[in-house]
């Protein structure tokens, strides 16, 4: 069975960085976060409805990542690292359309993961395209929403704070604890 371990948070906060450099050290795979591709495709003037089609693009890249992963047949239980989850629609719906769709809330019930890495907001925001939140207190905002929900729900978490070196070592104590 694939061991699923989720990278969040706000944006700006290294999250593909840390899911590429986990899944080099673990010699595995991870799933790219669907939102940034469907925005640079489609543009950044996005609506409720865009947020269910990329929720649903995100779980099919997910899916599709799982099975090759499967397929592989490993030895070892095989990791799949996630930049981005149900969890991350949520409180992108939320705090812009003040809503979620139903479809993500039960994609929230029915997914299992089985450790969240939680990315502070303490390394600078880089601009980017994509980006909207610059400002420092939008993003801790963001960050202790995430953090509440993963306080009220049972997979274990951690919070990855500091400079680059320090996140990936954190990160990297907490999948090897998690597979102990």
């Amino acid at each position: 069975m694939v061991k699923k371990i989720v990278v969040l948070g706000p944006e700006s906060t290294g999250k593909s960085t840390l899911c590429e450099q986990l899944a080099n050290r673990y010699q595995t795979s991870w799933v790219p976060e669907f939102a940034r591709e469907y925005l640079l495709k489609n543009g950044t003037d996005y609506s409720h409805e865009d947020l269910l089609t990329i929720a649903k693009g995100q779980i099919a890249l997910e899916e599709m990542h799982t099975q090759k992963i499967v397929a592989e047949k490993r030895e070892n239980p095989p990791l799949l690292f996630i930049d981005t989850d149900m969890y991350v629609m949520k409180v992108w719906s939320e705090f812009v359309f003040g809503n979620c769709h139903p479809y993500i809330i039960d994609q929230i019930v029915d997914r299992h993961y089985d450790l969240y890495l939680l990315c502070n907001t303490d390394i600078p925001w880089t601009k980017d395209e994509l980006r909207e939140y610059p400002d420092l207190i939008t993003r801790q905002r963001l960050f202790h929403m995430y953090k509440d929900i993963l306080v009220n729900q049972s997979t274990p978490w951690i919070t990855i704070s500091g400079a680059a070196g320090e996140r990936l070592s954190q990160a990297e104590d907490a999948v090897k604890k998690f597979l102990l």
